[in-house]
């Protein structure tokens, strides 16, 4: 079923300004805490799997607000954001930490990271092969593919794109050879956020 948070984000592009604003030096120091974090038995830590998401979000032209979510999506791994919602799935963790510290967009999107792939599982017959094979265990304890209901509804929010997007970016992230957003790029792509909201 799509998980459900508190849901202020119809708007394409809203660009909300959050309640208690991250900084750069926050961001950066939440990213480099997931260094060495594992992340399911994948080949990547939760750093490198973060920064490569981030990466393929800028390959494929995404602004600003969506390659930052892309950077968080997972953040509600990250100990300080858990420690915050402890009980909570990572997504709605991490979506209550970016509603409140970022926008109602990434929030949204990174809420629906996980649901994306349910979606993609149920209306892309190419999809699961490229699924590894942790997020092919994981699928099963989320839900297996979405039905036809659930297809339909979250199909019907005007940001699914950018959540299916984020759920492809997720994927393709996990090589341990593979580039990385640097983080000074990172750090300006959000600053270029907040500076857009105060204009």
């Amino acid at each position: 079923m799509t998980s459900r948070i508190p849901d202020d984000s119809r708007g394409p592009r809203d660009q909300g300004a959050a309640q208690d604003q991250l900084t750069g030096e926050e961001l950066a120091a939440l990213v480099d805490g997931l260094a060495g974090l594992p992340y399911d038995g994948e080949a990547v830590d939760q750093r490198t799997h973060a920064l490569q998401t981030a990466w393929l979000a800028t390959q494929a032209g995404a602004d600003d607000e969506l390659v930052v979510a892309a950077a968080l999506h997972d953040i509600g791994r990250a100990r300080p954001v858990r420690a915050e919602h402890p009980g909570l799935p990572h997504e709605l963790a991490g979506a209550e930490f970016a509603r409140r510290r970022l926008s109602e967009r990434a929030a949204w999107v990174i809420a629906q990271h996980v649901p994306a792939k349910r979606y993609l599982v149920a209306t892309d017959p190419a999809y699961h092969a490229l699924l590894s094979r942790v997020s092919i265990a994981s699928l099963k304890v989320q839900g297996g593919p979405m039905d036809e209901r659930e297809v339909a509804e979250f199909a019907a929010h005007p940001l699914a794109s950018d959540a299916v997007a984020l759920r492809r970016w997720d994927d393709a992230a996990k090589d341990p050879d593979g580039p990385q957003l640097p983080m000074p790029a990172l750090l300006a792509a959000h600053a270029r956020c907040f500076a857009a909201r105060e204009v």
